[in-house]
């Protein structure tokens, strides 16, 4: 399927528009879809959808496919990831068909006279052209999985076999199959995808935690934070249940590791870089790197408020101690008096531009990896595009829907 040239100009004139309303847009698709099709309601990440940033995120989606309509190749990182995300989630082809019926009329009601028919038509097109690509993508991404060897589609039992308090607010869960088979290797910077019943909860949850330990092993590592509001308590359903109620020995489904914050090239020196949680699919890239690549440089780099919310610590620096192809540093913004007086860090304050530059000997032709919060991206971010660091040398992993940084 092609669109001709008058749909074409159609949709991506009218692009902008779908992103000035997209909160209105976004609100309007989930009550619209979640009435006619409740069971959907699970794929979507409840407390993100209380907090807005799911309705963000489907429109920035809409407008950014609808600008790039005839050129999807400029938003690749964007289609990779949702892909990822779709097969993670278990989403059916068939579930296309009510998620457009909903979007569409969405648009119309929010934008009203607006919408004319010529409008919706094109857009009607377009969105069924974007749908076939998603599936023919998940489709291959589903079976080259299940040619791995252990590989598996749909949901698989899990048993907790190690359960760590790394901070208060911080647990690893080590995790192995409860058929005793095989697991597939995944690539450093993956994530696993839970999908949980809570009694008392209306209905089921799905959540994705990083990959954090070694690949090749017979289990899997995962980091969880209890997600907190903005007064400071408990604000993440699913979070917060494994931190109160899973122990070890109970079993948990998840589907097969997925997401794209992978390792790209094979020679260039690496900077990682994390921000608070964000340090878990980065540190087992570290893992990885320290077990099958021994003499590629890498620097690590760990930003977070001080020794006390500082996760998985004596870790890294045994991997530090151990390979002396590591390099690490420690950025506290808000250090304790003990983390002052034992210099338990190596920086004072955030990350910027000169600290980079007076520490990195690669300079600014290394691959950067960077996953934290979006304020903390950022900041990495500018900081290293105004060092002239190309496009292709930074990746990024953001913990909420907003999947790619403005610009980046």
């Amino acid at each position: 399927m092609s669109l001709d040239t008058e749909k074409l100009n159609i949709v991506k004139s009218s692009a902008p528009v779908l992103k000035e309303h997209s909160k209105a847009i976004g609100t309007h698709f989930y009550e619209l879809l979640f009435a006619k099709a409740p069971e959907l309601r699970h794929i979507f990440n409840q407390t993100n959808q209380k907090r807005g940033l799911q309705q963000e995120a489907l429109v920035y989606s809409v407008y950014a496919a609808g600008e790039n309509i005839d050129s999807l190749e400029n938003i690749q990182q964007l289609v990779e990831r949702i892909a990822e995300k779709h097969v993670s989630l278990g989403v059916k082809p068939e579930q296309y068909a009510v998620v457009g019926e909903a979007l569409l009329q969405a648009v119309k009601d929010v934008l009203g006279d607006a919408a004319t028919d010529e409008i919706m038509d094109a857009w009607g097109e377009a969105y069924q052209y974007i749908a076939d690509l998603f599936i023919d993508l998940e489709q291959q991404k589903y079976a080259d999985t299940l040619q791995q060897e252990g590989g598996w589609q749909g949901f698989r039992n899990f048993i907790v076999t190690e359960k760590v308090q790394e901070t208060p607010d911080i647990i690893t869960l080590t995790l192995k199959p409860q058929d005793g088979d095989s697991i597939p290797d995944y690539k450093a910077g993956q994530y696993l995808t839970l999908k949980l019943d809570i009694e008392g909860e209306p209905y089921t949850h799905m959540r994705q935690y990083s990959l954090c330990g070694p690949s090749g092993k017979d289990y899997y590592k995962i980091g969880v934070k209890r997600e907190k509001g903005r007064n400071g308590m408990p604000d993440g359903v699913v979070s917060s249940y494994l931190h109160d109620h899973v122990a070890e020995g109970d079993i948990l489904p998840f589907s097969a590791p997925a997401g794209d914050f992978t390792i790209a090239s094979e020679d260039k020196p690496l900077v990682l870089l994390s921000g608070g949680i964000g340090m878990t699919p980065v540190v087992g890239m570290l893992n990885t790197i320290a077990e099958q690549e021994p003499n590629r440089p890498v620097t690590y780099i760990h930003a977070t408020q001080n020794s006390a919310a500082h996760a998985m610590k004596e870790q890294v620096e045994q991997l530090t101690a151990e390979h002396s192809n590591i390099t690490t540093y420690v950025c506290y913004d808000s250090p304790s008096h003990a983390d002052k007086t034992d210099q338990r860090y190596d920086k004072e304050g955030v990350v910027d531009l000169p600290w980079l530059q007076s520490i990195l000997e690669s300079g600014n032709k290394a691959d950067f990896y960077c996953c934290g919060p979006a304020p903390f991206m950022k900041a990495v971010d500018s900081a290293l595009k105004a060092w002239g660091t190309t496009g292709e040398n930074r990746h990024y992993e953001v913990f909420n829907p907003v999947s790619v940084l403005n610009d980046a």
